[in-house]
């Protein structure tokens, strides 16, 4: 590869300057904290036997500030942007990228200015995804790959040697074994897990943390899917982000950011098979919920989905809300957990593409910060003249292009061949 002409001090200090105002303007949005449900929407769904829809409008979300005017936090982007312009040009790659960003922090916050109304949710579509996007013309849906792979995985789930071990260990002793995995991975740098009464999933990674549910139960499998989960991909992300001498956006990603982080996440489960098909399962199952969501269902709906395949109550409530949070409870979703499955698909087909290009050496740059697919031919470019810095932590099966090219490329050979001739020539021997 070529090496580029350093850019000169002076703009390097300009795009520092103004990649640290988006990070500043940025920091008191908080999307999932303005759009939870408060445990008291909980209980009275509980107190009238799970048979009322909670009762969530737009006037309860006005009592949820957000912690910012929202008319001069869009006025703020809107002069980032503006500068963007001034300082780097309209066609300077960086400022394209930057002010793509910051376009979309302003539909962050009209999304949460609008939250209980089904402005809502459309803008939640544009930031995330909708299951009836699809990848190319022609292709199935997200949420036809969703029903493709549930095909398989209800059968996989029949069977009893791929149960899953009970979940026996607390969240206090998952933390201190997450802690001891932490320091191995990151010595030093002052990560750590920690429990958290404030969440709605088991677990979720912060800038320089884990937050553990205080009354989850998990087992040793479901630390391993957190290790390489949330450790490895989300914490090893922002580590290398905050690490960007310049581009310090890296170090915090928008809405768009999440998909190309939970598709890496979720396929860095994959690659180390800690993955189980009733995790894909769960995964699908969300898919489908806010297909059935997006077709009009309401909350009780989703509700009943869940009880339907097997889930108690407890659980069955907040993977509805996740679907509902920040809209109400027979409005449209929220779909940001379309972003795993959506997320996989674009990366897994990126690193694949990459390899049969002859450019393997690109895909570790998805681990430079918080990326997007679509910025990654201008990432080599950025990485080749300084203006970017290499991924100082990698994952060991991104360290090892070799290992990783050599079954990237059978992967594209075999995706070639037809699946269906495959079941019937192989009818008489499974």
């Amino acid at each position: 590869m070529r090496k580029k002409a350093v850019k000169p001090s002076a703009y390097l200090t300009e795009v520092k300057t103004l990649s640290d105002r988006i990070v500043k303007a940025q920091q008191p949005i908080r999307i999932l904290d303005a759009i939870k449900w408060d445990d008291h929407i909980k209980q009275a769904f509980f107190d009238g036997n799970c048979k009322k829809p909670p009762i969530v409008t737009p006037d309860y979300y006005q009592k949820r500030p957000l912690g910012f005017d929202p008319n001069e936090k869009r006025l703020e982007f809107y002069q980032i942007e503006r500068d963007l312009m001034r300082k780097l040009g309209q066609l300077n790659p960086l400022s394209v990228i930057m002010r793509r960003i910051c376009r979309e922090y302003q539909d962050v916050v009209r999304m949460l200015e609008a939250r209980g109304t089904p402005t809502f949710s459309n803008i939640s579509q544009e930031l995330y995804g909708s299951s009836q996007d699809v990848f190319h013309v022609g292709d199935p849906t997200i949420a036809g790959l969703g029903s493709m792979m549930e095909e398989t995985l209800a059968q996989l789930l029949k069977l009893d040697f791929l149960v899953e071990e009970p979940k026996t260990i607390n969240a206090k002793d998952a933390v201190a074994i997450l802690n001891e995995k932490i320091e191995a991975v990151f010595p030093g740098d002052g990560l750590r897990a920690m429990l958290s009464d404030g969440i709605v999933a088991d677990a979720a990674a912060g800038t320089d943390y884990i937050k553990l549910r205080a009354d989850a139960l998990f087992n040793m499998r479901d630390l391993r899917v957190l290790e390489v989960h949330e450790i490895w991909v989300h914490l090893g992300t922002t580590l290398n982000g905050l690490a960007q001498p310049y581009c310090t956006f890296l170090g915090k990603g928008p809405p768009s950011a999440t998909i190309t982080q939970e598709g890496l996440a979720v396929l860095m489960e994959i690659l180390t098979f800690s993955s189980t098909p009733n995790r894909l399962m769960r995964l699908i199952n969300r898919v489908r919920a806010i297909t059935l969501a997006e077709e009009g269902a309401d909350f009780l709906d989703i509700f009943n989905f869940f009880i339907e395949k097997g889930l108690d109550n407890e659980e069955s409530y907040t993977l509805s809300s996740r679907v509902f949070r920040g809209s109400s409870s027979d409005g449209m979703p929220f779909t940001k957990d379309l972003t795993y499955i959506k997320g996989f698909v674009l990366t897994y087909n990126f690193m694949r593409l990459a390899v049969s290009k002859g450019k393997p050496d690109r895909i570790p740059l998805l681990f430079c910060g918080k990326t997007m697919i679509e910025d990654m031919k201008v990432l080599v470019d950025l990485v080749d003249e300084g203006t970017v810095i290499a991924p100082r932590f990698l994952p060991p099966q991104f360290k090892d292009l070799m290992g990783l090219s050599s079954w990237l490329s059978f992967s594209r050979f075999m995706s070639s061949m037809n699946f269906k001739q495959l079941e019937q020539d192989y009818a008489n021997v499974l």
